[in-house]
């Protein structure tokens, strides 16, 4: 291995982790805020202001989601070879799509609320909040560009601090925004002889944060950008590179590139949006009261949906600092470099994703009850063993979707994905319908179009080129150090939660978890001490391992 090769790994790894680090922290942020915002608006809240996001995170796939991983992508793929002034007119180019998507997408999505929260997803009342939302697809569409402008260059800083702002102007905003809008639902309902206005308008208060805070970020981003444009204009004058893309093509390679990112995103990603209204109309034809099914919901995206998002954080994470890498490989024709790198981020994202599904199984209720001292959270512990494995299976789906759509094989996960939402919508129905499995059937039915997903990809990335993912050191030996994490923490718990308060025990458990899972990784040769040299303060922990005597023989 070369020097060079060694340098741009580590500095793979390096922008992964920062990127993932913003994104565990966001998602930390994100489930800390959830507490007291669940306390105010309530599970009848929650579910409205849960159906309001579903409508809404369709609305992104169709206008932003694509454009961080495709700007990113056909900017690194310029920069690689030094044509900056082709890579400037790329981002233009994406600046002016996402004004004109974005800015269409929010009118139609702000004028046709009423008609989407009543008629498709039979909950009329979450139209408030979906109605605050609304101009934020504009502004996620610009911060997208930008943020996929920064990663095209090979820096994650940018997008890794603006998310951390995001998240936290968004968590004081929104608390304060259910509170005060709370009070004036309530007078309104008074009004009206309907209690639901409250939860309603404390959903609405709840998503004016997301508005705030991806505004902030925006400022953020932009401001970095202005001052980082004088560098990348320099570079631009020193740009020597004959071929020069008229706006004509960028358009047309946006495009191309776009449309089926958008079609891969929305199939993805869509199934959220098909589990809520199926879920609510069938529930409804059940003889459920809007106020039954709004709850469930509150509590499956409240409590359950929060917890799982964290592992998946890190997975996309991962997934967006290696499209400009894994690009940048492609090109050099090296199918080994290029199968190394895949077996890297995905031996990475199973190293997080195996233990925190162990995690969940074991320790659900008492992480539930540490976060949610409030809630009675029986359903959603219940809910978070079941789906446990999903968070397995989207990680590992996300990461190959990714693989795909750097190897320019575009279309592929569209497919894919169109196979495995059939499977899983058929699935859903059978378990709300036939077995009458309420809420549950959205958790099960999630882990089969994931497993769809890594299967049909697995399949794909093999014929496409040759790539069989290694089993022994990606999945066979972080699943043993997880059991023997799981069966720690779960003895900690057990022994500490008689002696002393619950909440204690399980934070505890937690750290007896952490360590005991990165002891036992170790020992068993699940990470090199070259592979932990490569990460962020590797030295360090080579070090505390070869303290532990975890790692043996000569220094390397």
């Amino acid at each position: 291995m070369s020097e060079q090769r060694k340098k741009n790994e580590k500095n793979f790894l390096v922008q992964g982790s920062i990127l993932a680090i913003a994104g565990v922290i966001t998602k930390l942020i994100g489930a800390f805020y959830r507490i007291p915002l669940l306390n105010i608006i309530g599970t009848e809240g929650n579910g409205y202001y849960s159906v309001a996001f579903s409508i809404y995170s369709v609305a992104l796939m169709l206008t932003s989601y694509s454009l961080p991983l495709a700007v990113s992508k056909l900017v690194s793929a310029r920069v690689a070879v030094g044509e900056y002034k082709n890579a400037h007119k790329i981002f233009r180019g994406a600046m002016t799509f996402a004004l004109l998507a974005g800015g269409l997408v929010a009118l139609l999505v702000f004028f046709g609320a009423d008609f989407i929260a009543t008629t498709v997803m039979h909950l009329d009342k979450s139209a408030y909040a979906l109605r605050v939302l609304a101009p934020c697809i504009l502004v996620v569409a610009l911060l997208g560009v930008l943020r996929g402008f920064f990663q095209g260059i090979g820096t994650m800083i940018p997008t890794a601090i603006s998310q951390v702002i995001e998240q936290i102007v968004n968590a004081v905003v929104s608390i304060v925004g259910a509170y005060v809008l709370l009070n004036a639902g309530k007078a309104v309902g008074k009004t009206h002889g309907d209690k639901s206005f409250g939860p309603a308008y404390a959903a609405a208060g709840g998503t004016l944060g997301t508005v705030l805070g991806a505004l902030s970020a925006l400022i953020f981003v932009g401001i970095v950008f202005l001052a980082y444009n004088k560098v990348f204009k320099r570079k631009m004058k020193n740009d020597t590179s004959k071929r020069t893309e008229g706006y004509k093509r960028v358009y047309k390679v946006l495009f191309i590139t776009i449309a089926p990112v958008i079609l891969s995103a929305t199939v993805y990603n869509i199934s959220d949006f098909v589990d809520t209204a199926l879920f609510n109309n069938i529930m409804a034809a059940q003889g459920f009261t809007k106020k039954e099914y709004a709850s469930l919901l509150g509590i499956f995206q409240g409590q359950y949906s929060t917890l799982i998002n964290v592992p998946l954080s890190i997975s996309s994470a991962l997934a967006a600092s290696l499209v400009p890498s894994l690009v940048a490989t492609v090109q050099t024709g090296n199918r080994k470099q290029v199968h190394d790198k895949i077996n890297m981020v995905s031996r990475f994202n199973m190293l997080i994703a195996i233990p925190c599904a162990v995690g969940f199984v074991t320790l659900a209720k008492p992480i539930l009850d540490l976060l949610y001292f409030t809630q009675d959270n029986t359903t959603a512990a219940l809910m978070l063993q079941l789906g446990a494995l999903s968070v397995v299976f989207f990680c590992l789906s996300t990461v190959t979707n990714s693989v795909l759509q750097g190897l320019d094989d575009m279309m592929t996960p569209v497919k894919n994905a169109a196979i495995s939402l059939a499977i899983h919508i058929v699935a859903l129905f059978i378990m709300l319908v036939v077995l009458k499995w309420n809420i549950y059937a959205v958790v099960l039915s999630k882990i089969i179009f994931a497993g769809a997903i890594c299967i049909l990809n697995a399949k794909a990335l093999r014929s496409r080129i040759g790539y069989v993912q290694e089993k022994k050191k990606t999945f066979a030996i972080p699943a043993l150090a997880a059991v023997i994490m799981g069966v720690i923490a779960m003895l900690v718990h057990l022994i500490f939660e008689l002696f002393i308060s619950p909440y204690i025990a399980t934070l505890l458990a937690l750290v007896a978890a952490v360590i005991t899972y990165g002891v036992a990784i170790v020992a068993l040769g699940g990470i090199t001490e070259s592979e932990l040299k490569g990460m962020p303060k590797g030295a360090l922990l080579v070090k505390i391992c070869r303290k532990l005597h975890l790692i043996r023989g000569e220094y390397r």
